[in-house]
């Protein structure tokens, strides 16, 4: 038989090797390139940029070598991937509107906010940082563990020794296979300043973690709105987002005009692409306040808008550029990163200070370790010396004399090998009286040294100690100058501002016509045809709802959240209209339990399938933003069933045990989020089937009958809310 594979075929099912070679991938991605090391805050590219920097020497204070060497040496010996993304990772972390705390320093063009490419490679020259040299140091002193790289002629750094909290200070962002990462940047001297209260006290809470460090802190400034309580909730589990806004301010000028001028803007939103979104806006009459919009920027920022009449309130004007453009925009908080056994996961605040501090710890033992090793190296010398100088005719002797003069050394003076080595290559003018002195003295100081090593070494609380006094310092080194200071401001959700007043859509009435499938669109007028409306294919009418174009619709999900649309944005004509789920967040598995224009003054009562409910008022369930907003809480298991208008003094129920109860509406509580109350006691796996508010006065008329139900003749049901109630009439188990 052949030893050679020449010809050999192995059978294998198509889905087998799929998913091999999938997972291959996927785990490449995760691991090798999106995802960021908790220790310190890299991805393999950036790792491996700032080490060949390092190894070019490209220090602080030596000078500048252009980056096309750099991407040379990168891609060389540590990264065989194409230059150009190697030269874009470089690109930012020099950009110090990128970078929080730019880890390369650049000379030349590096691009711009307005979203400008930076030059070639072959103009633009960089060196390392402060910051970057603080994430090498003691890299040569065997602080971290080293590995081949892909070809195996070099050796590369797992991870670099991080003195610097990189993670957080200066956030990162990456899309794997399956999953993603985004963590904002932070102020690194609040950053340290949580960790140091870590080591001090590591029962602390998240909360008191971000009593020293408050919140994101991004490189272009601007406002953070968002709750504390919200804030606290992201930083605790790992996931959330923060609301950012435009930094601005009025400048007054002559007989009583004035202009906005904006003079920071959100993170990562581009300046240029903003100026031309607001632009095509008012060009599109959708911004009615706005009157112009002019770029006087220079090094620094500064957007003048002008309002069409001096009468508008600047804040009412910022309202509405904010809820139009990218003057307000969203920074999602996904702390997912490679933890120190390189498996991904999602981090709370603390979690993630804590990887950071046991790698510090690690370091710390490792380096000392290192220093204590090469202590006891030369003390060993030295003791050798010591031995010689008190004989160095026999020495002179010896070495004269003998054939083997290390060996007869060894012998006479009972030196290890190392001594003796170290004696013969001992230099003739260290033969003085002099330097007799100054080996004494080396070697005093050296043991003095060793010592205080041995103790470090032997006490975790030594070693903790002297963390956080590396901590304190880096507080005050970090925290100083322009560099250090806190550049975004927190503030607490703004209070809303009422821009109804601002009409930009002809009032007229419509009808929104929703199709089974979740297709929505409107048609004009109110006296429609609803038997000849055309749909897709296996589709048909759910519900028509009148309205006008001014209107503001609520669509109420089974999930119990709450979203709004405005009735004058729905799609119009004859076609098929929109699907609802990309007007608003609406997941697959969920539908929709009502639809209804939101009146002034009007409630509905909203209950679960568990057969608990109560009432909210409809503008309480107005929601600005597209994942809507939480109205009903549910369990696990349980869904919204019910949400009708709640006109009347009364309210029926039907279980699905077919029992029936009437209870007074004033028993249910008036609510703008909860669990609500129960409705109707149930037994087993009974739920809720229908519930609607009526008039003692006017009767009931119940979905799907025919008559109205005097009150008078439904005695025999009425009872207290949460009671079990009595067997159900037969048109009130009926469908409707």
């Amino acid at each position: 038989m052949s030893d050679t594979l020449e010809g050999h075929v192995e059978e294998t099912k198509l889905a087998d090797a799929l998913s091999e070679r999938y997972l291959a991938y996927a785990l490449s991605t995760i691991m090798s390139r999106s995802l960021p090391d908790v220790r310190d805050g890299l991805k393999p590219v950036h790792r491996r940029l700032v080490y060949a920097m390092h190894q070019l020497k490209l220090d602080p204070t030596s000078g500048f070598k252009k980056c096309a060497r750099v991407v040379g040496d990168v891609i060389g010996k540590f990264h065989p991937h194409g230059d150009a993304s190697v030269y874009e990772a470089l690109v930012r972390l020099a950009q110090d509107f990128a970078a929080r705390y730019p880890l390369v320093e650049g000379q030349g063009n590096f691009g711009s906010i307005d979203g400008d490419n930076a030059a070639a490679m072959r103009y633009t020259e960089a060196r390392l940082t402060e910051v970057a040299r603080a994430l090498l140091d003691g890299i040569e002193d065997d602080a971290v563990d080293f590995r081949p790289t892909y070809d195996g002629e070099e050796q590369e750094p797992v991870v670099l020794p991080a003195a610097f909290p990189n993670l957080l200070a200066n956030g990162a962002a990456g899309i794997a296979v399956g999953m993603a990462t985004s963590i904002p940047p932070h102020n690194a001297a609040e950053v340290c300043a949580a960790a140091a209260l870590l080591v001090r006290k590591p029962q602390s809470t998240t909360a008191d973690l971000l009593a020293l460090m408050p919140g994101p802190d991004f490189p272009t400034g601007g406002l953070i709105v968002e709750d504390e309580d919200a804030i606290l909730r992201a930083y605790e589990t790992g996931r959330g987002g923060f609301r950012m806004r435009a930094r601005w301010q009025v400048e007054q000028g002559r007989f009583g005009t004035w202009q906005i001028v904006v003079t920071e803007i959100p993170y990562q939103v581009q300046k240029s692409r903003l100026i031309e979104q607001v632009a095509d806006l008012l060009e599109l009459k959708k911004l009615p306040l706005l009157g112009d919009i002019r770029d006087e920027s220079t090094d620094e920022i500064r957007l003048v808008l002008e309002p069409k009449t001096r009468g508008i309130e600047p804040e009412v004007l910022m309202e509405t550029l904010y809820r139009a453009t990218q003057l307000e925009s969203r920074f999602g908080l996904n702390m997912n990163v490679l933890g120190p056994n390189r498996t991904p996961g999602v981090m709370g605040l603390k979690a993630v200070l804590q990887a950071w501090l046991d790698h510090r710890h690690e370091v710390l033992e490792r380096r000392s370790r290192h220093r204590l090793d090469a202590v006891e190296r030369r003390l060993e010398i030295l003791a050798g010396f010591l031995a010689v100088y008190l004989n160095l005719d026999e020495v002179i002797r010896i070495i004269r004399e003998e054939d083997d003069a290390k060996a007869s050394l060894m012998q006479t003076f009972t030196l290890s090998d190392l001594q003796a080595e170290s004696v013969l290559n001992m230099r003739l003018r260290s033969l003085r009286r002099l330097e007799e002195l100054e080996i004494r003295k080396e070697h005093d100081k050296l043991s003095a040294e060793r010592d205080e090593l041995l103790k470090l070494l032997a006490d975790p609380k030594l070693r903790w100690n002297r963390i956080g006094r590396e901590l304190d310092g880096m507080v005050k080194q970090f925290g100083a100058g322009k560099l250090g200071q806190r550049r975004s401001t927190l503030q607490s959700a703004p209070e809303p501002v009422d821009i109804s007043v601002i009409e930009t859509v002809e009032r007229e009435p419509i009808t929104v016509i929703l199709s089974q499938n979740g297709w929505v669109r409107a048609v004009k007028g109110h006296s429609v045809d609803l038997e000849n409306q055309k749909f897709k294919e296996g589709d048909g009418l759910k519900l028509a709802i009148p309205c006008q174009t001014t209107d503001k619709l609520c669509f109420f999900g089974t999930d119990g959240r709450a979203f709004t649309l405005k009735a004058g944005d729905l799609p119009r004509g004859r076609g098929d209209g929109q699907p609802v789920r990309l007007l608003f967040d609406l997941s697959n598995d969920e539908d929709l339990v009502a639809v209804f224009a939101i009146k002034e003054g009007a409630k509905r009562l909203i209950a679960s399938s568990a057969g608990r409910g109560m009432l909210v008022e409809e503008e309480a369930m107005v929601a600005e933003k597209r994942s809507g907003r939480q109205v009903l809480n549910l369990k696990e298991g349980e869904f919204a069933r019910v949400c009708s208008p709640a006109e009347g003094d009364q309210v029926a129920v039907v279980g699905d045990n077919r029992r029936f109860l009437i209870f007074p509406l004033d028993q249910l509580p008036v609510m703008t989020r909860g669990l609500g109350v129960a409705l109707q006691k149930y037994v087993g796996g009974d739920g809720l089937r229908m519930a609607v508010v009526f008039s003692a006065q006017e009767g009931l008329l119940w979905p799907g009958a025919v008559r109205v139900r005097q009150f008078a003749d439904l005695q025999d049901w009425v009872g207290r809310r949460a009671s079990m109630g009595r067997s159900a009439p037969p048109w009130a188990t009926k469908k409707a």
